[in-house]
């Protein structure tokens, strides 16, 4: 069991890191040269690169990224995780060194470098919006699947998903189109923003794809000898509710409580992670959830 935990651990942590790569590479090869701020710290930063072009933009998003981890801090505590540090503190660096490798801007049908020889798409920034916001949905999705999240507005919309009882993607939907019309102001252009919508809805959509498709919610039922294992698992580390449920093995006749409980879609890989290694030998059918109403989900609609 030990050793299925430290290579879990190491898992998570690599898919923290891959997450970072690919969200870094939507900006920096897709969105970041065309000014196409698709929300976020990052976003915000290439607006303010652009007004003070010495400082480059993983730095900026990083300055903005170190409140709003304290803010995650004071409402997440502890759960907020290690793995987020590392995600925000990492996702600067790796964008700042593939600026350095590819560039920060391009020339509209012109310019040197990778991006004008290979990723040239002045000509049609339509590609770029939706490729870039995909791109950095994957990232964002894959980060936030292995139990971290990217940091800055990601922070926020955690946030508003939280108290609001809204999926994360809309969330993110939200938040980011805020930091459009913000980028919007400062960089005095009107007609970008409409190609960063285009990007974060993409993103939005990339993002709930990855963590679980089109349904919000999951819904395990779990049988196993080591049920009062996993209900501290599921009360402590997981702060949800649960239900036994009475029932008897066809086969053997024997009676049994089998474990019903809700999570969200973002818990459903940690949560397979758990039982596993609570109980290699437990049997366990997930379902998705079409609506789930009721404290810590949404609430009934008028």
């Amino acid at each position: 069991m030990r050793e299925l935990r430290l290579k879990q651990f190491w898992f998570s942590w690599l898919g923290v890191l891959f997450g970072a790569f690919v969200l870094a590479a939507g900006f920096v090869l897709f969105t970041n040269p065309y000014d196409i701020v698709p929300g976020g710290v990052y976003g915000l930063g290439c607006a303010f690169h652009k007004l003070v072009p010495s400082i480059a933009t993983g730095t900026f998003g990083l300055m903005m990224d170190i409140p709003l981890m304290i803010i995650g801090f004071l409402i997440f505590g502890t759960k907020f995780g290690a793995k987020t540090v590392f995600a925000a503190l990492i996702t600067p660096v790796i964008i700042n060194a593939m600026t350095a490798l590819v560039g920060d801007s391009i020339a509209v049908g012109n310019g040197e470098g990778f991006i004008a020889e290979y990723l040239n798409f002045s000509h049609n920034l339509l590609i770029p919006s939706i490729f870039g916001g995909v791109v950095i949905g994957v990232g964002v999705g894959l980060i936030v699947k292995f139990g971290a999240t990217s940091g800055g507005t990601d922070i926020i919309s955690m946030i508003v998903s939280k108290f609001l009882h809204m999926k994360f993607g809309t969330a993110v939907l939200i938040v980011e189109s805020s930091v459009v019309i913000v980028s919007m102001i400062i960089l005095r252009e009107w007609t970008m923003p409409l190609y960063a919508l285009v990007a974060i809805f993409a993103q939005s959509k990339a993002i709930d794809f990855v963590l679980g498709g089109a349904e919000e919610d999951k819904l395990l039922f779990i049988i196993s000898e080591k049920k009062e294992e996993l209900k501290h698992y599921i009360i402590h580390d997981l702060e949800r509710g649960g239900t036994y449920i009475k029932s008897k093995g066809m086969y053997t006749g024997n009676d049994k409580e089998m474990i019903f409980v809700v999570v969200d879609k973002r818990q459903i890989t940690a949560v397979q992670d758990n039982i596993k290694i609570i109980d290699p030998e437990a049997f366990v059918v997930v379902v998705n959830a079409q609506d789930t109403y009721g404290d810590g989900f949404k609430t009934f609609p008028k």
